[in-house]
């Protein structure tokens, strides 16, 4: 397994790569927690997880600025058995989604917002279809006989 040290490098190593033009405003920088997070929708079988969050706390009301959060916790548990190498590939994948949610918010966009709202009902509508919803059988009639 992946060790947070290690972890935090490989981040380091992918965030000193990126255009400098990113970090425009992103006054929090990224953060590395140990944690493991949950997605506060998530169903009963615990299954979705949070790898990474952008966050637009409004400064002058008290609020951190703005930041990405990457948790190792939650990478850990979603990806225990990938390699570092395939670990980091995800890694960026999910830095670079936070990245976008920055520079929308600068734009005052929200596309990707919407397309992870979308992609939540999908899991929450996947789910009610194979956990909640009753398998319907058609009942034989009396008539047919």
């Amino acid at each position: 397994m992946t060790t947070f040290e290690e972890f935090g490098a490989m981040l380091d190593d992918i965030a000193v790569g990126l255009p400098d033009d990113l970090y425009r405003e992103l006054n929090g920088g990224i953060v590395l927690l140990h944690e493991l997070k949950m997605h506060p929708e998530c169903n009963e079988t615990g299954d979705l997880f949070i790898l990474g969050e952008y966050h637009n706390d409004r400064k002058g009301y008290g609020g951190l600025g703005r930041y990405i959060t990457i948790y190792y916790g939650s990478f850990m548990r979603v990806y225990p058995h990938y390699s570092p190498e395939d670990q980091k590939k995800e890694l960026r994948r999910i830095l670079i989604h936070e990245f976008t949610h920055h520079l929308e918010s600068l734009a005052g966009e929200r596309d990707l917002e919407i397309e992870d709202a979308r992609d939540l009902a999908v899991y929450k509508q996947r789910y009610a279809r194979h956990v909640i919803a009753p398998r319907r059988y058609r009942l034989k009639s009396n008539d047919s006989e």
